[in-house]
């Protein structure tokens, strides 16, 4: 009743436990207890919470409890109980329907079937409710008792409206506003305005809904927390496409701080089970690879380097690390693939993060990419591009070393995604990579310390570990 899922009660009950219930959660309810409450009341649509007491208030002598004042109720009942019948769905808890004869007529006699009606009962329904089943071709749940089948439905409608998509109007909205700002320079203020409050709205969204590393291991759990983490994140990460997009290098340090926010919010949890303090920096890893890909797509090699060599703080650690490093596909710790196969169809994917974040931006990058003819392609650039820098660090001895050796360990590690295994796509990129004039904007960039041969063997070293991932 208090979000507003549940509007009316219709309850044959005299006493006031259930408007002492609504009063303690907030909630102040519109109670008819008798046909003079009826005639003075708020009328139905316009409240909120409606309590209609059938036989009456405990403190009101005119109660109908008898056989005989059961038999048939005022006009003015009828006609309210015939118009919430047609026009809710109905769920039924508590009542047998044997001996309430006018209300089992009013849900015997209802004309339409325009909502469900949904009868939980202990054991076998006797026979005035098998009839009304029947009738309105309801569904009998079977429960244990009355607080068990609300407490798991409340829970249950939690969980559908934290883990729905967010209204597209509002997401659209807020892309919209996000490229007029962008649009213009003298809209700085308002974008990194918009852009922090939708930041802090995320992470007091991710607060609300107990993100935190709390709450034992399930494969449904997993599926259920990145479902959550992508719908909450939607909006900030296609506006962070945009800002990758269509920005002009000012935003570059916007978009870092929203990314540091994002993971320093993440590690705030103390304690909990390893795979939910993991998978608390999804968020992150979910702005920084929308404006990854919004970079790549324009073509912004310098601001795409300077991305994923960004500094951020290291986890329970002092120091920084890079973002490539921290954020990354399996560099991050959150992108254990065994993790990840627990999402539905993903039991056998040896990337099963990278391919998720593929098929998520493949609706996402819509308000961002345009008219790209290929967005595989675009993706695995971004990923490759990733892993290369994540070997910049890396002495070219021992990348040479690696080579050299005829063995199965004839490489150097670095997170490497869907393009390690699919070859012919890879092998368009890599060969692109190689070749004027993108080998030198590359460089230019900053990009494999700005040494062609490092990046050549870099490149080697990509085939050789991609050449392990074949299916």
């Amino acid at each position: 009743m208090r979000e507003g899922y549940v509007k009316v009660i219709v309850t044959t009950n005299f006493d006031r436990l259930l408007e002492n219930a609504l009063r303690e959660e907030g909630v102040e309810p519109t109670v008819i207890a008798s046909i003079d409450a009826l005639k003075g009341a708020e009328p139905l649509v316009h409240t909120s919470c409606y309590l209609l007491k059938l036989h009456g208030d405990y403190k009101d002598a005119r109660i109908l409890n008898t056989e005989e004042e059961l038999a048939a109720y005022p006009a003015e009942y009828d006609a309210l109980l015939d118009r919430i019948v047609d026009e809710y769905g109905l769920i039924v808890c508590g009542w047998s329907g044997e001996w309430d004869h006018a209300l089992r007529a009013v849900l015997l006699r209802a004309p339409t079937r325009r909502y469900p009606l949904f009868w939980a009962t202990r054991g076998r329904l006797g026979g005035g409710a098998d009839d009304i089943v029947r009738q309105r071709d309801a569904r009998a749940i079977e429960i244990t008792d009355g607080d068990s089948f609300f407490e798991g439905l409340e829970q249950r409608v939690a969980t559908l409206a934290r883990t729905h998509r967010q209204n597209p109007l509002s997401v659209e909205l807020l892309v919209n506003t996000t490229k007029r700002y962008l649009a213009k320079p003298e809209h700085r203020i308002q974008l990194d305005d918009l852009v922090t409050s939708e930041t802090r709205s995320l992470i007091g969204k991710l607060d609300d809904n107990l993100l935190n590393g709390e709450g034992g291991w399930s494969p449904e759990e997993f599926r259920r927390r990145i479902a959550l983490y992508e719908s909450l994140s939607e909006p900030l990460a296609r506006m962070a496409g945009v800002l990758g997009r269509w920005g002009d290098g000012s935003e570059k340090a916007l978009a870092l701080d929203v990314i540091e926010m994002l993971s320093s919010h993440a590690d705030q949890s103390l304690g909990g089970l390893n795979v939910w303090l993991d998978v608390r920096a999804y968020p992150a890893v979910l702005f920084m690879t929308g404006y990854g890909l919004g970079l790549t797509r324009s073509r912004r090699w310098s601001n795409l380097h300077d991305l994923l060599v960004a500094p951020i703080q290291k986890r329970n650690e002092r120091g920084t690390e890079r973002a490539v490093e921290k954020l990354f596909l399996s560099a991050w710790p959150g992108g254990n693939n065994d993790y990840w196969k627990n999402l539905d169809g993903f039991e056998r994917r040896k990337t099963a993060l990278s391919d998720q974040l593929s098929s998520l931006y493949q609706d996402w990058s819509k308000s961002f990419v345009g008219a790209s003819p290929d967005f595989e392609r675009l993706y695995e650039s971004w990923e490759i591009l990733g892993g290369l820098v994540y070997l910049e660090r890396t002495d070219i001895g021992e990348i040479d070393a690696a080579l050299a050796q005829d063995s199965p360990n004839g490489w150097v590690w670095f997170p490497i995604g869907r393009s390690g295994w699919h070859e012919d796509m890879r092998e368009q990129i890599l060969e692109g990579l190689l070749s004027d004039p993108m080998r030198s904007e590359l460089l230019e960039a900053g990009f494999a310390n700005r040494d062609t041969n490092f990046l050549s063997k870099t490149i080697s070293n990509y085939r050789r570990l991609a050449g392990r991932m074949r299916w």
